[in-house]
């Protein structure tokens, strides 16, 4: 299939700003203009996500929005809504979309946000958010996406997913916005308690995957510390810093403290996932009440109320840069198949987001891009 090389660039350029970079043979838009992936024999490439229609604040209504403009934004998509049949039904109703992209797949249960999630995996069987696993474990989809129970999406990905052979601990991933881009910020939340050789593995996993989703060439990774210097820090800290100087695969810049992440100091930031939820939290906590204030400010007064006309094209852009949803949900990282956590309260343009965010997942092989960095990994000897 010929592709013209404008039409070709212009494609490249959009797939960047969606961190999307498709291997596949050829390159074309689809009548909404967005670019999808074509094989050798002209046919669309589809990409199947499973996505919990039943988890998260704004479920089920903003999950199948969501869901909704996903297809309409791609073609080589396939979703599966999973959750209680009448009522996902009943709320794809209100939505335009072309039926052999989106297909509701009935679960009766649901796991809620304060149960116990060992537990819950192991009894509710029929969940959502079980049902969904199973179907990327047996192959019947290539990523699940849920903004329910992160307690059950933690359990249900190590224990119904599994583990890639090698990998100690998944972490979670998500994109934050900075000056500079995006950083990606692994571990924010699935080991408390992570040893040095989780860490270096983190570091591994998240240099893969900003060089081959974001697109990031050798990115700087870098270790949360209370300073620059190697002396400092906690046990933790000071005993992985080493063992990441010797990596010779890994672009190590060092330590980074919390507030230059903000700047963009490194692509990859490496922490336990205590530190890296504190920052994630303070980071939307605060980027929220800035732009509060900002705005407060703004009709203060019948001045500010002028200024703020003027200025309101840069300022939206500007904030939008720093938005969270626009980057998806965080992958747990290291695991036989994906499996996708977006925010409990997520709004259904970060659902969608979220779903395009598997596509380049899938495209890009992630997962044995990890296999392949854990077996060179092993032949050049155990960390300590």
């Amino acid at each position: 299939m010929a592709v013209d090389n404008k039409k070709r660039d212009s494609c490249s350029v959009m797939m960047k700003e969606r961190f999307v970079r498709t291997t596949y043979a050829a390159v074309a838009e689809d009548r909404f203009g967005m670019c999808i992936a074509i094989n050798i024999e002209g046919e669309h490439v589809m990409v199947k996500i499973a996505v919990d229609a039943m988890g998260g604040d704004n479920a089920p209504g903003e999950i199948v929005a969501g869901a909704v403009m996903a297809a309409q934004s791609r073609e080589d998509i396939q979703i599966f809504l999973i959750g209680k049949e009448e009522v996902v039904s009943e709320e794809l109703k209100k939505h335009t979309y072309k039926k052999e992209q989106i297909e509701v797949v009935n679960a009766t249960e649901v796991i809620e946000t304060e149960e116990p999630p060992v537990n819950a995996i192991r009894t509710k069987k029929d969940s959502s958010i079980v049902v969904g696993m199973n179907m990327v474990r047996r192959g019947e989809a290539d990523a699940f996406c849920s903004a329910g129970s992160s307690g059950a999406i933690l359990v249900g990905g190590q224990v119904i997913v599994g583990r890639i052979k090698g990998v100690e601990r998944p972490p979670l991933a998500p994109l934050i916005p900075t000056e500079k881009g995006v950083s990606l910020l692994i571990d924010c939340g699935a080991n408390v308690d992570a040893r040095p050789s989780h860490l270096v593995q983190f570091a591994r996993m998240g240099s893969i995957y900003m060089e081959h989703v974001v697109g990031i060439p050798n990115p700087r990774v870098a270790i949360v510390n209370i300073g620059a210097e190697e002396e400092k820090g906690n046990a933790l800290v000071k005993e992985t810093f080493p063992l990441l100087k010797e990596c010779k695969d890994i672009n190590f810049i060092g330590s980074i403290e919390a507030r230059e992440i903000p700047h963009g100091g490194a692509d990859v930031i490496v922490c336990e996932a205590f530190t890296g939820n504190v920052i994630l939290k303070l980071y939307e906590g605060v980027g929220a009440t800035l732009i509060h204030m900002v705005k407060q400010g703004m009709m203060a007064t019948l001045q500010s109320k002028i200024g703020a006309l003027l200025v309101k094209p840069a300022l939206k852009t500007t904030l939008k840069s720093f938005d969270a949803s626009q980057y998806g949900g965080a992958p747990l990282l290291g695991l036989k198949g994906l499996v996708v956590k977006t925010h409990g309260n997520s709004s259904r343009t970060e659902v969608c987001n979220s779903i395009i965010q598997c596509v380049t997942f899938k495209e890009q092989q992630i997962n044995e891009k990890i296999r392949q960095s854990l077996a060179e990994e092993k032949a050049q000897g155990p960390i300590s």
